[in-house]
């Protein structure tokens, strides 16, 4: 039941009564109209700016029509009092049996409400973490998998079959040094002092790795000249981080469906197929670049390059795909691994970067737009950096030192449900402070307990109402007489629980989850509000002592709250609590 959109269609209705009795021009066009919450609660319930979006082309004035299409509406049952405010924007208040009807549709629709259709099976490919394989995953890899994670869950329950995607970059230099850095640790598991040069991974992750090593080879690459031992050790290597990537994952409840390897693209002809479509489209030629920004020509030599040209898909300037020695630049593989998605079958691309891929936006989608001739969207989310306080004090992170603060540490110290809510309660382009005091306080001020205490009061509630034999379960909810929910402050808690099918909506379409987090945070607020009156009005409270038909119905309005908190949540890939200890 998504209640904005009935009205939308009583609204749209009536205006095409209105076309068909004349009142207004015939064939307008309604597209454009809307229904939200007003942006101020005390004008109404619902806001419609039917009038102003058609006053142009009816060529009428938007009172005039807002005054018309405001005593069609009272018509309605459901409408228990239209009003026009300002230069035509017509705001409405529902009758009290509407939000009534809400809160039952709620119990019958149980964990499905709010779940739709808008997507209607589109298949979208949500890539996302696709850190390199050199290590355990860091606290700013673990936004990304959060956002990345949230996002394809939202997708899915707004109606889109979603492939969650993990692309493993193991075809590029950065292995060939993470193999150098394991056969020092390999020399070290045989009692030799490790060489950790410059520019090699210092961290005691890969001692671990050693001791796999001289495990599985003995003392067979021992004294050997790198040509002998490189591709092997590079390859277990390899597999020994993405299973601790994996279980990196796992710890914070995230599961991909398909894991892609970089490296599997090579000598497959898979980067010259995607590169001979771009050459058949007039788009890889041989050419000189410009001097690059901030360069002298002292600083610059210019050299013919094999070049993509992603300016004739809105790029900046044109891009390599060929270095020097002939092999393939950093991009032609990443543009074969796209052309790879279009080819699976994608209506729609969405990558989750860090924020330090900024330069790669434009080319990557000049490239999709060309492999796809513009069919398949591409939308790439940047995900800002995550700056860690411990006892008050910024806490530095450093991955090359070996010093960092990994996705572990961060899920071990507080937990993968507190982990995954702070992580979403800004959108992914703004930086974030995760405080690891902060996250964990009982307090008000802290967005995931006060969601939590929510989801925990309301169980308290059905427990108790369970002890005095009221029956709580949903069927028995659904079916009470629901008359006796008509306080301001319930009717408020009802108006943001019928809010929820359009915020799942909404942000589906923005690609946005923090909105979830957002709307939770409103919703544990009201809720809460109203316990806190039921203290001071004991007609508020939800147990009513020999009263169990005004009981069942003040529970029914509390457990369509958990309803709907523990479906957001599990968007946010969280798990709600019954209990606070």
């Amino acid at each position: 039941m998504n209640l904005f959109s009935e009205i939308r269609a009583l609204v749209t209705g009536s205006l095409e009564a209105m076309m068909a009795a004349g009142d207004l021009p015939a064939g307008l066009d309604l597209a454009a109209v809307t229904v939200e919450p007003p942006r101020d609660t005390a004008h109404g319930d619902m806001a419609t700016n039917a009038a102003m979006v058609l006053a142009r082309p009816a060529a009428r004035k938007p009172r005039e029509i807002a005054e018309a299409l405001a005593l069609r509406l009272c018509e309605d049952s459901r409408i228990a009092s239209a009003e026009v405010a300002g230069p035509g924007f017509l705001n409405m208040r529902l009758a009290p049996g509407v939000w009534q009807g809400l809160v039952r549709a709620v119990l019958e629709a149980g964990a499905e409400y709010g779940r739709s259709t808008l997507g209607a099976g589109v298949k979208v490919n949500v890539e996302f973490v696709s850190a390199n394989p050199t290590g355990p995953m860091h606290v700013g890899h673990t936004r990304g998998a959060v956002v990345g994670d949230a996002l394809s869950n939202l997708l899915d329950f707004a109606g889109y079959d979603v492939t969650r995607e993990y692309y493993i970059n193991d075809g590029g230099a950065q292995v060939d040094v993470l193999a150098r850095s394991a056969y020092e640790r390999y020399r070290e598991a045989h009692g030799l002092s490790p060489e950790i040069a410059e520019g090699l991974y210092p961290g005691e992750y890969l001692i671990a790795v050693g001791e796999a090593l001289k495990a599985e080879f003995g003392d067979r690459f021992l004294d050997q000249p790198e040509s002998v031992w490189l591709e092997v050790i590079r390859d277990f290597a390899t597999a020994r981080m993405m299973e601790m990537i994996r279980a990196d994952l796992a710890a914070l409840g995230v599961r991909m469906d398909v894991y892609s390897s970089e490296k599997a693209l090579y000598g497959t002809g898979r980067i010259e197929s995607a590169i001979d479509r771009l050459a058949a489209q007039g788009l890889i030629y041989d050419g000189v670049l410009e001097p690059p920004k901030g360069k002298t020509p002292e600083d610059w030599e210019p050299r013919e390059q094999t070049l993509f040209r992603s300016t004739a898909h809105g790029d900046d300037v044109d891009r390599p795909i060929r270095k020097s020695d002939g092999g393939w630049t950093y991009f032609a593989p990443d543009i074969a691994y796209h052309h790879d998605k279009i080819e699976r079958g994608f209506d729609q691309l969405i990558d989750i970067f860090g924020a330090d891929h900024g330069g790669y936006v434009k080319r990557m989608k000049a490239a999709v737009a060309a492999l796809s001739n513009a069919r398949v969207p591409l939308e790439i989310k940047l995900i800002q950096l995550v700056k860690l306080y411990k006892d008050g004090e910024p806490f530095k992170m450093s991955k090359r030192a070996g010093t960092f603060v990994t996705l572990r540490d961060v899920v071990e110290m507080v937990g993968p449900d507190v982990t995954r809510f702070v992580m979403l309660t800004r959108k992914n382009d703004v930086a974030l402070d995760f405080d690891f005091a902060r996250v964990l306080e009982q307090s008000r001020d802290n967005p995931v307990w006060y969601v939590q205490y929510a989801h925990a009061r309301v169980h308290s509630v059905l427990r108790k109402a369970e002890a005095a034999g009221i029956a709580v379960d949903d069927a028995a909810l659904a079916a009470a007489d629901l008359g006796a929910l008509d306080h301001p402050a319930e009717l408020a808690l009802i108006a943001k629980l019928a809010e929820w099918p359009r915020l799942v909506e909404t942000a589906a379409q923005a690609h946005e989850p923090h909105r979830v987090a957002g709307y939770l945070s409103e919703l544990a607020a009201e809720f809460h509000g109203l316990w806190n009156r039921g203290n001071d009005d004991p007609a508020l409270r939800f147990v009513q002592e020999d009263d169990f038909a005004t009981s069942q119905a003040k529970i029914a309005l509390t457990r369509a709250t958990a309803v709907v908190i523990s479906a957001g949540l599990a968007i946010l890939g969280v798990t709600p609590v019954e209990e606070m200890r």
